[in-house]
């Protein structure tokens, strides 16, 4: 079994081809065999998959928040040297100060220098009215100056690694959005010029059914093909939100493609050709913080994102201090019974049908294994071993998969990931049903609400792959914390008192 892709490197071209298909070449760049001019203006050095995006101002409010517990811990210990109303000065001005010349703004073309300027500058000022504050007052003792100027210099010290952070996050990729765009048109033309200017996202490619009256590239922004190659394109994983950039006036246009694109696990949305310049840039900054309402796909919640991360860790932490020791035993048993090695690894589906390799103990006899699910399990199946049957019927040779949700590739709770190219009944399971691809709008999990409803084991059936899709959307449109909690507490129950389901 190979190991997944790493995420595509500086070097590669094929990530800008169709999933099926040899690179395109209408993208410009000539006969670059690097691929290097390929790439348009926004395309960042390494590609992240989307599920390891994070936000600009989620880490500007936990700036903030360091910055808080410091102007407090200082606000502590000057007031033991017996100066309260210099602490409070100092503490009250600093922050004041850092908020008013926005140094949590972290804009993207503000060099380091300038942003140390700001912060100098309110930092300064604060120290300066503090230490006015302490001859006010007579106490202006060496004790309380040199702590309120080891403070003030720990607090400029932050903010120069700070902003290294968000400029390594940028260059990496990691902070700003990936989209690409539908339609090769005037509209499209303002989106990436918007784009330009104000750095909010990366413009990755550009689709359009009318390839013959496309230009190679639109401000050197590749045309990678139509919105057929668009739906099975490699470069999907990485891609946030797909842009619909056709003229406003074009609404059976706009209607056609987002009945074909809603098949996508990507956020869709409408760029509007109305009004300026000012408008386009505002337009796009919405559409880059996912405030725009998407026109299908899941509305991206910061809150419920982090929530169910933490839950994640702290549930997956657990899981493996206290089954480290089943695992243990379930490891030599599987290497007793049969040669082969002990954990098994299948290429399935994750969020944004991101290919991931996930972890299992091994349950059948290694030279049998079938990595692609071509033939799925069945009642008496010669491939499992008998090690194999124990710890499928108990859902044993899942645990390993609690690796992946430390690593971020799964949550404990999500629907089941399926392997790539899975068939049902001699056809691939992902042509059974239109919306197939809305189980990839969240992370595949451990568990998930189909298995505590009944949806357990194959889906040898068109009828039990309908059945699976509809209560893991179903899942996707509910989920919460709370219900979270309910599926975790409810799956022991329902596995252990499940006798029918084949697994």
């Amino acid at each position: 079994m190979r190991p997944v892709p790493s995420p595509i490197s500086k070097a590669e071209t094929l990530a800008f081809a169709p999933a099926a298909q040899a690179p395109t070449p209408r993208s410009g760049g000539g006969g670059d065999p690097s691929g290097a001019a390929k790439r348009g203006p926004f395309r960042p050095g390494r590609l992240v998959p989307s599920r390891a995006r994070l936000e600009t101002r989620l880490l500007a409010r936990t700036f903030k928040g360091v910055d808080i517990l410091i102007a407090a811990c200082v606000a502590v210990a000057v007031t033991v040297l017996g100066s309260p109303v210099v602490a409070g000065v100092w503490a009250i001005t600093a922050l004041v100060g850092l908020r008013l010349v926005e140094a949590y703004a972290f804009p993207r073309k503000q060099a380091l220098g300038a942003h140390m300027a700001r912060v100098g500058l309110a930092l300064g000022a604060s120290f300066l009215l503090a230490t006015g504050a302490s001859l006010v007052f007579g106490r202006s003792e060496a004790p309380v100056v040199w702590t309120l100027l080891a403070a003030t210099a720990a607090i400029a010290a932050a903010h120069g690694a700070w902003w290294t952070m968000i400029a390594r996050g940028r260059a990496q990729g990691r902070l700003t959005p990936n989209i690409v765009v539908v339609g090769a048109t005037k509209n499209a033309e303002r989106l990436i010029e918007a784009a330009m200017r104000t750095g909010e996202v990366n413009v990755l490619g550009v689709f359009d059914d009318r390839l013959d009256r496309a230009p190679e590239n639109i401000m050197g922004v590749p045309v990678l093909g139509d919105t057929g190659a668009l739906l099975d394109h490699r470069i999907m994983p990485y891609v946030d939100r797909v842009v619909i950039a056709v003229a406003s006036t074009a609404q059976a246009r706009v209607r056609q493609l987002v009945d074909k694109l809603d098949v996508l696990p990507n956020p869709l949305h409408l760029f509007i050709d109305i009004g300026g310049a000012a408008e386009d840039d505002a337009a796009l900054v919405r559409i880059a913080a996912g405030s725009e309402a998407p026109l299908s796909g899941s509305p991206a919640s910061t809150r419920r994102a982090l929530l169910k991360r933490a839950q994640d860790l702290v549930v997956a932490g657990l899981g493996l201090l206290v089954a480290g020791p089943v695992m243990l035993l379930v490891a030599l048993a599987v290497k007793l019974d049969s040669p082969g090695p002990v954990f098994f690894r299948q290429r399935r589906h994750g969020f944004n049908n991101e290919a991931i390799l996930v972890w299992k103990f091994r349950s059948m006899r290694h030279e049998m294994a079938d990595a692609s699910a071509a033939r799925q399990i069945s009642a008496d199946d010669d491939r499992v071993t008998r090690v194999g049957k124990f710890i499928r019927k108990t859902s044993l040779d899942e645990l390993p998969q609690l690796f992946n949700v430390l690593t971020g590739e799964m949550s404990i709770v999500g629907p089941r990931p399926h392997a790539i190219g899975m068939k049902t009944a001699g056809v691939e399971s992902a042509k059974l049903v239109a919306q197939y691809a809305h189980r990839h709008r969240m992370k595949p999990g451990v568990t998930g609400w189909a298995a505590i409803k009944g949806s357990r084991g194959p889906v040898d059936t068109p009828e039990s792959v309908r059945l699976r899709v509809a209560l893991d959307v179903d899942y996707i449109e509910r989920q919460s914390f709370w219900l979270d909690l309910y599926i975790i507490a409810m799956t022991i129950p329902c596995l252990l008192g499940d006798r029918s389901a084949v697994r």
